[in-house]
C-alpha cells in the first residue's frame, strides 16, 4: 500500500524533508503539486526524517503538497523496443517516441555472481590501431578513458559506437553539453549504428539527481540485452560529473566530505558501476567503457586514482592521442595470443623503438647532434604518430600488423628491430 504524507517539513533547493516510516533508501515518491506531479527519491533516512531529492527541482514545490511513497525504486522498461531510441535520466524518452511501460527491471542492483561468469577472452574489435594492436580491448573489460577537458573523448568514443563488433551499444551521457549530445545522435543516425543504440542522456541543464541514475539505467538495460546472448559495449561519459553529481548532493545532505570535497564512500559508488561488467557463462557480454576527465591533467584527483584501483588498465587520451605508454589493457595478454602470431612480438618490438625515438627527440630538442641511428628513429617516430596513432586512421587489426611492419622495413633492417628472426623472415615486406 502506497503510504501518502500531506506535510513537507522543509524544502532545501531540490532536497525536500517530510516525517515519515517505513521507507526504504532509494524509494521513490510522488509529490503531488499544482503544477503536475513531479518524482522524486530518498537519499536520506534520520530516524522519522526522511529526505528526497526531487528528479525536475524543488521549484514550484510547496510545503503542504501531498507525497506518495511508492514502495518500489528506480526501474526501466526492458525490451526490442529500446533500440533507436532516446531517454533522460528518469527514464521518459527525449525523442518524441512513446513512452515505455512494460517489462520494467529494477536498476542499480549487485553485479553478477562470479560462478556466473568466465574469463575474458575474446576481443572486441574497433578498428583503431593503437587500440586493438597495442592495448587490445577484450570482452567483458572494464577500462576507463583518462583525459582533459578539450580532447576529443566524445568524438573517440562515437568512432568506437559505430566501428566496434558489439550486438548492442548502450550511450550514457552524463552533464552533456547540448551540442554532445546532439553529435552523437547525428553521427550515430548518418553511421548506421542507431539502430543497435540506446541512450540515456543527462545534459547540463537537467537535475542533478538525473545524472547519478544515467549509469545505473545504462548497466540495467545492457545486462538484460546480455542475458539474451548479446555483446553488449556500454560507453559512459563523463564519469566525473556523476562524481560531481553525488558530491552535490552529498554537500546538500551534509555529509562528512573526504578526500577534496567527494563523499568517503567514493570507492564503493565507482566500483558498483564497473564491476557490472560481466562475460556471461552461457549467455553475452556487458563491456565498459567509461571516459574520466582529469581537472589540471591531475591523474591524482579523486576520481581517476579511485578508478585505476577498480579498472583493467586505462586509455590515455593527450593531443587528440592515444599515448602508448600511458596507456594499459591489463587483459590483452589473453588474447594477443589468439590474432596473429607475429601480434605480441610486433607489438612489443614497436613500442620499443617508439620509446627510443622520444629520448632521440629530447636529444635533438637539446641541440645534441643525431648519427644515423637517431636519423631512423626520427622518420620511424614520424610515420610510426601519423600512419597508426592518429585517430582518423580505420584499419582492421590485420591491416594495422601489415602496416606496422611496413613502417619498421622502411625504416630499419632486419636485425636493427629485436623482433625474432623467424617472425622478420616471415613478415618482413619484400622490397
Amino acid at each position: 500500500m502506497n503510504k501518502v504524507f500531506n506535510r513537507i517539513e522543509s524544502i532545501t533547493g531540490n532536497v525536500i524533508t517530510v516525517r515519515a516510516q517505513d521507507v526504504q533508501y532509494n524509494e521513490l515518491a510522488q509529490i503531488n503539486t499544482r503544477f503536475g506531479k513531479s518524482l522524486a527519491q530518498v537519499n536520506k533516512i534520520d530516524g522519522d526524517i526522511v529526505s528526497l531529492q526531487v528528479f525536475a527541482g524543488g521549484q514550484g514545490v510547496s510545503t503542504g503538497d501531498e507525497v506518495r511513497f511508492l514502495g518500489r525504486e528506480m526501474r526501466v522498461s526492458f525490451s526490442e523496443d529500446l533500440l533507436g531510441r532516446i531517454f533522460n535520466g528518469s527514464g521518459e524518452p527525449r525523442d518524441k517516441g512513446p513512452v515505455l511501460t512494460e517489462n520494467m527491471k529494477p536498476i542499480g542492483g549487485p553485479s553478477v555472481n562470479p560462478t556466473n561468469r568466465i574469463l575474458a577472452n575474446r576481443m572486441m574489435r574497433t578498428n583503431i590501431p593503437m587500440i586493438d594492436m597495442f592495448n587490445t580491448l577484450v570482452v567483458s573489460q572494464k577500462l576507463p578513458i583518462f583525459s582533459i577537458s578539450g580532447e576529443p573523448y566524445n568524438q573517440l568514443l562515437a568512432r568506437i559506437a559505430l566501428q566496434a563488433e558489439a550486438d548492442v551499444i548502450v550511450l550514457g551521457g552524463m552533464g552533456l553539453k547540448y551540442d554532445d549530445f546532439l553529435y552523437f545522435k547525428e553521427e550515430l543516425s548518418n553511421g548506421g549504428a542507431l539502430s543497435k543504440t540506446v541512450m540515456f542522456i543527462h545534459t547540463a541543464s537537467d537535475p542533478t539527481v538525473e545524472c547519478m541514475m544515467i549509469p545505473d539505467m545504462a548497466l540495467a538495460v545492457a545486462e538484460q540485452f546480455a542475458l539474451q546472448d548479446k555483446d553488449v559495449l556500454v560507453l559512459l561519459t563523463d564519469m566525473t560529473n556523476f562524481a560531481d553529481a553525488m558530491k552535490e548532493i552529498a554537500i546538500t545532505q551534509e555529509q562528512v566530505p573526504s578526500n577534496r570535497g567527494y563523499p568517503g564512500d567514493l570507492y564503493s559508488q565507482l566500483a558498483s558501476r564497473y564491476e557490472k561488467a560481466v562475460d556471461f557463462a552461457n549467455s553475452g557480454s556487458v563491456t565498459v567503457l567509461a571516459v574520466t576527465t582529469m581537472p589540471g591533467d591531475d591523474v591524482t584527483h579523486p576520481v581517476p586514482d579511485n578508478t585505476g584501483y577498480i579498472t583493467e588498465g586505462q586509455y590515455y587520451l593527450k593531443g587528440g592521442r592515444i599515448e602508448p605508454f600511458g596507456s594499459l589493457s591489463r587483459l590483452k595478454q589473453n588474447v594477443n595470443s589468439k590474432t596473429r602470431k607475429d601480434h605480441r612480438a610486433l607489438m612489443d618490438g614497436m613500442i620499443r623503438l617508439y620509446s627510443s625515438y622520444k629520448e632521440t627527440l629530447e636529444k635533438k630538442n637539446m641541440g645534441f647532434s643525431m648519427n644515423k641511428w637517431d636519423e631512423k628513429l626520427l622518420k620511424y617516430g614520424q610515420l610510426f604518430e601519423d600512419k597508426l596513432m592518429d585517430l582518423s586512421v580505420n584499419l582492421s587489426l590485420e591491416a594495422s600488423l601489415d602496416l606496422g611492419w611496413q613502417i619498421l622495413a622502411e625504416c630499419f633492417e632486419k636485425e636493427e628491430t629485436g623482433i625474432k628472426s623467424d617472425l622478420t623472415d616471415e613478415f618482413w615486406p619484400a622490397k
